[in-house]
């Protein structure tokens, strides 16, 4: 009935307005007409005016459209509506309706109009929430942050329950916690930012309760720690709590996880920095405990992913890191982003230190290196036992965590400086790995002593050198593992200063977690919450810090344990390509064993390692590289070196390794020409180092006057050697009896006719520097002299290998003859 009434009352305006553009000369019957239709009109405008009073908006709202009917300018004649076609329409609509459609109508064409009629009709309807929706939606969509500010804010106090405020609310909070900088999220948030501090407060929290997503939840709740401090003390440790609560619900495995994450970086500084949150001890070293777990971790993850090997290894590599795909390493739940974490080190010991002043630890002032903190801390054990026990159960806490952390963090230095590969990326600056050993440089310099006495005795002052290296575990590995030299190449480690310092850190702040009872059971109860016996990387650092301390049994148990955890992490490894771990245990196993003076399971390890090797390819008719002949500096104690995991480095060394073992067989009052025979074979690397030794060899077969060594013309290619043994058979020489060829005459046939010692056209195919007078005539001197026309030609054939690659030559004699080797070892 009252949208009837107004309708009526449109469509007399409707007419009166149509009136009163007809400017014809009244009548008196027209005027007459025109007075009873305005006492008819007035009689309707009083009871109008009744009706209004009793329904109010519907009322105003046919005036509206009335005078908006009669306001608006005229159209055409043919598009003007009739009065019934208005009518159909506006009985088609609700009141408010009309209107809102109205202006969503003009906002195309005159925004200004669309806004008027969205006024009005506020001003009619104030309590109607689409009309002030709409008004929010035009200035929202124009981008008037001011404008949309307030209607927002009327919006959230007038209509806080209507569910269309709260998406818009909840747009507007995602982005504040987007990281993404486009224009629509940067015009969300100063949006934000018109509204008044209160009412951001409330409209967090408000949000923040009906989050029922943990992770989102808390990153809302986080959103208004951060923008409003104040409310740290009533809902901070809260949100700590349960983000540490919902970890262990969702069972998350690794502690570098989403919820750990926003506790750690974020949530804690917030907490631990704000003094008026009154948190007891033992709920500090909890979540210090948390944060250094999580940084620790975060910081020794892995980015690699363990691939298939696709195509072959690098020639130059012996234990090259296996082909893997890298990816971003994002955490579950987080942005890419988010998951980033800037200086997590420098983070941790600001934790540390906030954890220090509020538990009232005995601190320094200023920023303090690690030394000087472990040095602190030494001087604090010294007077643990002085304090009470409330004294001493802080100042312990001082002392394991801050030692604690100095271990971790220069164990991990140390480690991602000798093989980064476990932390970086392919696309990371390729640096080679380094693996510590024992130093057996000194392999060819035990027969400096005089000639003129017995063999015996040399021998014992040789196994004397030898064994100087060799330790009991039983002994104090404390004095025994200091003032260890560690020999490094500064052109493969660059910031060797720096890696030895890190190690030498963290290896004194190893021996003083251990050195007192109450801070060994405490490190170790925090070792077996964290896992610590799965790191790969700290079993690294333990293994060669044990080798250092001499403990080579706990060296062993140590490898073997690394090896057992590397075989478990890593994926199956193609046929014939060991990983870098593997190779690095092999090579460290061998030089423990050796240290341990167990020369055959060296020997084993060796050739073990061997297998894998992959030689680089090089012109065989080019000498060896002339080793350093510069001495090392007498140190007390042997030395240790950091070798790079390559093959021009390691398989030297496990030369040297094998030839230190067979030395002590070879040279002893028994006779044992297998193993005197297997020494001058491994003497041909880095000749004439070992020239001494060779002689030596030579002056022993003088005194057994026999020698047999089917082996030598396999392998034995150096020159000098050939006419060493060439003499031996002269009357010059001795006439030694010598038994160098196969007994089923297995000898390696040349490419081309046997060629006589003393024809110059031979001369060419040797190498310059063994293309002397000298040598010339020492090797026709021993051939030419009617000797056996086998061995006379066997040594012409072999003089003709002498531009043959030595170390491939080695590499075949390891590989071939690895029964007999370990045979002679037995």
């Amino acid at each position: 009935m009252l949208r009837d009434s107004a309708r009526d009352r449109a469509g007399t305006a409707i007419q009166l307005s149509t009136s009163c553009r007809c400017p014809e000369k009244e009548t008196a019957g027209s005027l007459s007409r025109g007075k009873d239709l305005a006492r008819t009109h007035r009689r309707r405008a009083g009871a109008a005016r009744k009706t209004r009073r009793a329904s109010g908006a519907h009322s105003a709202c046919a005036r509206l459209r009335t005078c908006a009917v009669a306001l608006a300018p005229a159209p055409a004649a043919a598009a003007a509506p009739e009065p019934e076609a208005a009518r159909w329409v506006m009985s088609a609509q609700g009141d408010c309706e009309f209107l809102v459609q109205r202006a969503r109508e003009l906002v195309p064409h005159d925004l200004w109009a669309a806004k008027a009629w969205l006024i009005t009709a506020r001003s009619l309807y104030p309590a109607d929430f689409n009309i002030q929706y709409e008004m929010y939606t035009i200035e929202r969509n124009a981008e008037r942050t001011a404008t949309a500010g307030r209607l927002l804010y009327d919006m959230f106090v007038n209509f806080p329950d209507q569910p269309v405020v709260w998406r818009e609310i909840s747009i507007i909070t995602s982005a504040l916690r987007n990281d993404s900088q486009d224009k629509q999220t940067q015009f969300l948030r100063s949006l934000f930012e018109t509204l008044p501090g209160r009412v951001q407060c409330e409209m967090l929290l408000k949000v923040t309760e009906q989050c029922f997503n943990t992770l989102e939840r808390s990153e809302m709740l986080l959103l208004l720690l951060r923008r409003f401090p104040e409310t740290v003390v009533q809902h901070g440790v809260g949100l700590g709590e349960a983000l540490l609560e919902a970890e262990t619900i969702e069972e998350q495995e690794s502690p570098v996880n989403c919820f750990r994450k926003l506790f750690v970086c974020d949530v804690l500084p917030l907490i631990i920095n704000n003094h008026d949150v009154r948190l007891p001890a033992n709920l500090l070293y909890k979540y210090l405990n948390k944060a250094a777990e999580f940084y620790i971790n975060y910081v020794t993850r892995s980015t690699q992913v363990e691939s298939q090997h696709q195509g072959a290894q690098d020639a130059s590599d012996l234990v090259s890191p296996s082909k893997r795909s890298s990816q971003k390493y994002v955490i579950e739940g987080l942005t890419e982003k988010s998951s980033q974490i800037v200086d997590p080190w420098e983070r941790l010991f600001k934790i540390l230190n906030v954890v220090g002043v509020r538990c009232e630890w005995q601190m320094d002032k200023g920023r303090r290196s690690y030394s000087d903190i472990l040095h602190r801390m030494k001087d604090l054990c010294r007077y643990m036992n002085n304090f009470d026990n409330e004294a001493h159960a802080k100042y312990k806490n001082q002392v394991v965590y801050s030692t604690m952390l100095v271990f971790f963090r220069n164990a991990f230095q140390y480690v991602n400086s000798i093989q980064p590969s476990l932390f970086q990326g392919p696309n990371a600056p390729s640096q080679v790995p380094l693996v510590l050993l024992e130093d057996v440089s000194n392999v060819y310099g035990d027969v400096e002593v005089d000639r003129s006495k017995h063999i015996h005795k040399k021998r014992k002052l040789a196994e004397g050198r030898e064994k100087t290296m060799q330790s009991s575990d039983d002994e104090d590995c404390s004095s025994k593992g200091r003032n260890r030299h560690i020999v490094v190449n500064k052109a493969e480690l660059a910031n060797s200063v720096e890696v030895l310092e890190s190690f030498k850190l963290a290896r004194e702040s190893w021996e003083l977690l251990y050195s007192l009872e109450f801070l060994d059971k405490e490190f170790t109860r925090i070792c077996l919450a964290w896992k610590t016996d799965t790191w790969l990387w700290l079993r690294i650092f333990l293994t060669d810090m044990t080798i250092y301390q001499g403990q080579y049994k706990k060296a062993i148990a140590s490898l073997h344990h690394l090896a057992a955890l590397q075989g478990s992490l890593s994926q199956p490894q193609i046929s014939g390509q060991g990983t870098l771990e593997h190779q690095r245990a092999l090579i460290q196993l061998a030089t423990c064993h050796f240290a341990l003076g167990e020369c055959r399971m060296t020997c084993e390890k060796v050739l073990d390692l061997m297998c894998y090797m992959v030689l680089p390819i090089q012109d065989g008719g080019k000498p060896q590289e002339e080793p350093s002949k510069v001495k090392p500096k007498f140190r007390k104690g042997s030395d240790l070196k950091l070798l790079p995991c390559t093959s021009k480095a390691i398989m030297p060394y496990c030369l040297h390794l094998m030839l230190a073992c067979f030395k002590l067989r070879a040279f002893t009052d028994s006779r044992d020409d297998m193993a005197l025979g297997h020494v001058v074979v491994l003497l041909q690397q880095e000749w004439p180092r070992g020239e001494s030794l060779f002689l030596k060899a030579v002056n022993k077969i003088c005194q057994q006057g026999n020698f047999q060594y089917e082996n030598f013309f396999n392998y034995v290619t150096n020159i000098d050697m050939l006419e060493e043994f060439a003499y031996l058979r002269t009357q010059e020489g001795g006439k030694i009896h010598l038994e160098l060829l196969p007994n089923q005459g297995m000898l390696i046939k040349p490419s081309s006719p046997p060629v006589g010692l003393l024809q110059q056209e031979f001369l060419p195919v040797l190498p310059p520097s063994i293309q002397t007078a000298d040598r010339h005539h020492t090797v026709t001197r021993g051939i030419t002299k009617g000797v056996k026309e086998d061995f006379r030609l066997a040594m012409e054939r072999q003089v003709s290998r002498c531009g043959e690659n030595l170390m491939v030559v080695l590499h075949r004699f390891c590989i071939n003859e690895k029964i007999l080797l370990l045979q002679t070892l037995s």
